[in-house]
């Protein structure tokens, strides 16, 4: 699985010196849409392997992080590019949707 797992301590690495554009999906374990936008979120990470960098935050695990990015409701994606938020949706999303917001 093309998936990473972004904590406070990997983010720098992962998300702001990223070569290409980064989908991050801000989500916990009690959230019913959260569970029904992941698979859509493993799919779109093996589709586009090697064009985007697709991670997750777990908001439970990681608050400090959820707050930096102003994370009110999950889910919520987010597009970073070149170390800065390019786009967000909050709520689930279709597939369809999910990748006209990394185009």
């Amino acid at each position: 699985m093309a998936i990473t797992t972004i904590t406070q301590d990997n983010f720098r690495a992962e998300v702001l010196e990223s070569d290409r554009p980064v989908l991050i999906d801000f989500w916990a374990s009690w959230c019913g849409p959260c569970k029904m936008l992941s698979p859509i979120v493993d799919e779109i990470a093996e589709e586009e392997r090697g064009r985007i960098k697709v991670c997750k935050v777990n908001v439970d695990d990681q608050n400090a992080l959820a707050a930096e990015f102003g994370i009110m409701s999950i889910p919520t994606l987010v597009v970073v590019k070149d170390g800065k938020i390019v786009d967000r949706a909050v709520g689930y999303r279709s597939k369809d949707a999910v990748k006209e917001l990394v185009r």
